[in-house]
């Protein structure tokens, strides 16, 4: 996997916040703050317990979403870097669903990127999730 690989992947492992983070880091010098989203499962939703989130992707097409997201934060806001990870496979409450990781010179831009990058992933990238609670399964609609 090279470095641009690594900026925005699908995976079903876990992941590392503190090691994107670092990692994010040692692209500038320039960076002064970084902002970081990180999506967990819950074990609560729309009024039932959830025990499982299950996610699937439209194969091919969800990783091309994510780069293109990724190209557009950068020329959009004034940051330096970005990372974007989001795991496709079963997870438990409490477990990590996705990662975003953005590095400014300045808080602000860095916020405002991070904010636009999952609020637009959510409506853009073809990834799904299914809930399975005690009472059966159901396919998840976007969330504000």
């Amino acid at each position: 996997m090279t470095k641009e690989d690594k900026k925005v992947r699908i995976q079903e492992e876990d992941f590392s916040v503190e090691i994107e983070i670092k990692e994010l880091l040692a692209t500038s010098k320039l960076i002064g703050g970084v902002v970081t989203f990180l999506g967990t499962a819950r074990d609560f939703s729309e009024g039932k317990n959830v025990e499982t989130i299950e996610f699937e992707e439209y194969k091919g097409m969800a990783l091309k979403a994510l780069k293109k997201l990724q190209i557009e934060m950068l020329s959009r806001f004034d940051i330096i870097e970005a990372r974007i990870i989001h795991r496709v496979t079963s997870v438990k409450p409490g477990e990590q669903i996705v990662l975003i990781v953005v590095g400014a010179e300045h808080r602000k831009e860095a916020f405002t990127a991070c904010q636009w990058c999952i609020d637009t992933l959510k409506e853009t990238v073809p990834i799904w999730k299914k809930e399975l609670t005690p009472d059966g399964e159901s396919w998840v609609t976007s969330h504000p």
